[in-house]
């Protein structure tokens, strides 16, 4: 609940929207950058409302379309939104990659099938990297999602880096 939290916080810090404007919001900007996939929008707008978090009114009617609230961000969610934002540059945890173990058991390991998993695993990092500059590259990218795909970017190449290392060693 807290990456909800912090997201629905984030967004109506920006400024008062209504739900569909968060969800909108989300698909075309946060998904393609960073995968974020949210279910539901307005169970934890709900709980985050219940907490003092948020308020939401009611807008205008527009004809039989259903009755739109427009959320935005209390005092108490300015805060705990400034909170999260210093836990989250605060928060460093030792990277763990799955392939860690692989290294580990790597000399019980047939040379050849380590190095064909490898290469099989350089070649999605490098796809990973192509389709993180095309987004990058995208005319209409804001500052803070720019700051995103170069922060991917960096650890992508990382990985590239490391996994060709490994492939040369076996």
């Amino acid at each position: 609940m807290i990456e909800n939290e912090f997201l629905f916080l984030g967004l109506l810090a920006e400024g008062p929207k209504h739900g569909y404007e968060i969800k909108r919001q989300i698909e075309k900007e946060l998904v393609p950058a960073i995968g974020l996939q949210i279910k539901s929008i307005y169970y934890p707008l709900k709980k985050m409302e219940e907490a003092g978090l948020v308020e939401k009114e009611v807008g205008p009617q527009q004809g039989r379309f259903p009755q739109k609230y427009i959320y935005r961000i209390t005092s108490k969610g300015k805060k705990q939104f400034e909170e999260l934002v210093t836990s989250s540059f605060l928060s460093v945890e030792r990277p763990y990659f799955e392939m860690d173990l692989s290294l580990y058991f790597l000399p019980l390991v047939d040379q050849a099938l380590a190095k064909k998993g490898l290469r099989t695993r350089l070649i999605i990092l490098k796809k990973i990297r192509k389709d993180l500059l095309v987004i990058k590259n995208l005319p209409s990218q804001s500052k803070p999602l720019e700051l995103i795909l170069l922060h991917d970017l960096d650890l992508v190449e990382a990985e590239i880096a490391s996994t060709e290392r490994l492939i040369t060693q076996l």
